[in-house]
């Protein structure tokens, strides 16, 4: 009833706007990274990680790449975890890492880039791949960094 009341023009302003209210969310592209891994572990004991990299650009849009490292020296030196390449619109990847038993700080790092699709070589903040800068040297994004406290009993 309402609606058959008000003027053409404001009908169709009405519902251009529900339309872009309605369509909007769909729009959104969801890029996602991220390290599932606990604050802290117990000395001695395994650090079980996982690495989570997606993207629902569609389009052709996948991981391109997925490159994930820990250090237990302070960020001084860092061993492999899993160097991936054109993996698909989703990977969970889990590995478990062997915990000395000294009091340390582990940095855990990953990186994705998103490729294939309409916006090209992007991070998961959608800005696009600076291969030479951020890339390169682990920035953020496309970096990710977490660091996991051992601690004795």
């Amino acid at each position: 009833m309402f609606f058959a009341k008000i003027s053409l023009p404001a009908r169709l302003c009405l519902l251009s706007i529900m339309f872009v209210l309605s369509t909007a969310p769909a729009m959104a592209v969801v890029r996602d990274l991220r390290i599932d891994v606990p604050a802290a572990v117990v000395a001695g004991q395994d650090l079980v990680v996982t690495f989570v990299a997606s993207t629902d650009a569609g389009q052709g849009e996948h991981v391109g790449f997925l490159h994930a490292e820990y250090s237990s020296d302070g960020g001084k030196t860092w061993i492999a975890l899993c160097y991936l390449d054109n993996i698909g619109a989703t990977i969970t990847r889990g590995c478990t890492i062997k915990v000395g038993f000294q009091e340390t700080n582990l940095r855990l790092r990953v990186r994705a880039a998103f490729r294939g699709g309409l916006a090209g070589d992007v991070d998961y903040a959608g800005a696009a791949i600076r291969w030479k800068d951020s890339w390169e040297n682990w920035g953020q994004p496309p970096a990710m960094l977490v660091v996991v406290a051992v601690r004795k009993k």
